[in-house]
């Protein structure tokens, strides 16, 4: 399969949603009068806080059609239903992504109904929210598995109803109209260096990992793993998983704070986990370097405050809005590219201010993606 670079026209997308919390529910319900679409799962809050993305650079895709992608106008009506499936609630990561679809759908004349598991990463929920929107078939979904190989029945009821997919963040089998993602390997080998070479190679470090069923976390630690083999002087305390949860990092951490006396750095899966790490470290009046991958806004304030080394921007934001673009795209039945992949990113205290300053929506597709 041959491969091409799209130009992507805007540096930085950030959300700045009302202060007051918004509701995730259709205009008038299935039944007409305002009725909640998600039973089987709460019809989620979204927290009043601002989410980000940072992207520079060319997104790289594959496609049988490119000159196609641009050229071809929409045939369709507007108003298409979105399905979207994330992980769960609490991630930060995750409610950027929300709000990038949100933006993305929006700049289309389409709109996203979000199915968010009440427990986090909760297989048995997830399977139970796509029956539900198999029976209410929506035009198309944007689907992030809770656990790639678990889910790969829920991907082929999907698809199977006829309805596009596109596949989000993690990478799962199935017949998906387009993927797109980020390579998580290299962003955790490159997140992994930036911290290794600040120790000046040498030091004693922690991995925090991810959920284990989740494809992106593991990716990211097969990255911190690689690293490590270019820093002899770099030596693996411990890696234990915290589940992508700050609570849960800040117990693991505080638990090998006291196991291990000389600490030099911690590499975290994902931002909130580092969050986590810090509190812990903070609590025990400990110091040591501490790296993470998302690229959320809370790690950019960590890192505008001295708390955070790095983080290797995911692109939340801009993956919710190009996923929500493509899945109203398959929906009018326009040529997709079979994967969009974001370039690789690290966000230090050099980039805050370029962060801070590259602030916007998502632009249209056909500023975008260009052939």
């Amino acid at each position: 399969m041959r491969k091409f670079n799209v130009k992507y026209l805007a540096k930085r997308a950030v959300s700045f949603p009302s202060t007051a919390s918004r509701i995730v529910a259709s205009p008038r319900g299935e039944d007409g009068r305002g009725g909640p679409i998600c039973p089987h799962v709460k019809c989620y809050e979204e927290p009043p806080v601002h989410e980000s993305g940072w992207f520079t650079g060319a997104l790289s895709v594959s496609f049988a059609a490119v000159l196609l992608l641009a050229s071809i106008p929409a045939a369709q009506a507007d108003g298409e239903k979105i399905a979207m499936f994330t992980k769960n609630q609490i991630n930060p990561y995750f409610q950027s992504m929300r709000l990038g679809a949100d933006a993305g759908a929006k700049e289309m004349n389409a709109s996203v109904i979000h199915y968010v598991p009440n427990k986090p990463d909760n297989i048995a929920e997830q399977l139970a929210e796509v029956e539900d929107v198999v029976t209410k078939k929506p035009n198309a979904v944007v689907f992030i598995p809770v656990d790639s190989k678990a889910l790969v029945v829920g991907m082929e009821k999907l698809t199977g109803a006829g309805i596009p997919v596109v596949n989000l963040l993690d990478r799962t089998k199935g017949s998906a109209s387009t993927f797109v993602g980020v390579s998580d390997i290299d962003l955790g080998i490159d997140t992994a260096r930036v911290l290794f070479k600040k120790l000046n190679g040498k030091g004693n470090v922690i991995f925090l990992e991810g959920v284990k069923g989740a494809l992106s976390t593991q990716e990211r630690l097969t990255g911190f793993k690689k690293a490590l083999e270019e820093f002899p002087g770099i030596k693996l305390l411990a890696s234990q998983t915290a589940n992508a949860q700050r609570l849960m990092a800040l117990q693991v951490m505080e638990n090998l704070l006291q196991a291990h006396p000389q600490v030099d750095g911690v590499l975290a899966a994902t931002d909130s986990m580092a969050m986590g790490a810090i509190e812990a470290l903070d609590g025990a009046n400990r110091k040591a370097l501490v790296a993470a991958v998302n690229g959320t806004k809370e790690a950019v304030d960590a890192i505008k405050a001295g708390k955070l080394l790095a983080t290797g921007d995911s692109s939340p934001f801009m993956q919710g809005c190009v996923a929500a673009m493509a899945a109203v795209r398959a929906a009018r039945k326009l040529p997709l590219p079979k994967e969009i992949i974001f370039p690789i990113k690290i966000i230090t205290a050099a980039d805050v201010k370029a962060v801070e300053e590259n602030v916007g929506k998502c632009p249209k597709w056909e500023t975008m993606v260009k052939n």
